[in-house]
């Protein structure tokens, strides 16, 4: 007996054009990260930008989030690109930061074209001392 197989209802998940547009903006932006006893810093270059252009901030209180936008300036009247290597447009990365980061002492520099962002270390937790019981004499 042959039994006819009814065709897959299913849905094909297609990733959106912000997921893609992210994934990219990602991948095109390198990082240097650093670990220093009382701070990490991460390092990334953004030639030409100002710092209107660069935004960082923190979501879901661990999730450092560095992001901006480069534009094409404006063509001067009778001037027209021979080549265009420079990258344009979002550029993004996320970070999830450790436990001992202290998320309220974030500090940006942009100097140079390159961006430094200094997120400083919490102090490590009290070691606990040992508690001491009294002894009664019953």
């Amino acid at each position: 007996m042959d039994i006819a197989e009814e065709p897959d209802n299913k849905t094909v998940s297609v990733p959106s054009r912000t997921y893609v547009r992210d994934a990219k903006a990602m991948a095109s932006t390198p990082a240097d990260v650093k670990e220093y006893p009382n701070a990490y810093v991460f390092i990334i270059d953004m030639p030409g930008l100002k710092s209107g252009d660069i935004k960082v901030q923190v979501e879901d209180e661990n999730v450092l989030l560095i992001c901006g936008e480069r534009k094409r300036e404006e063509e001067k009247e009778g001037a027209k690109y021979v080549r265009m290597e420079r990258r344009l447009g979002k550029f993004m990365r996320k970070f999830v930061l450790p436990e001992n980061a202290n998320t309220d002492k974030i500090s940006a520099v942009c100097q140079d074209g390159v961006l430094t962002v200094t997120v400083e270390k919490l102090p490590p937790p009290e070691p606990k001392k040992p508690k001491t019981i009294e002894v009664k004499i019953a």
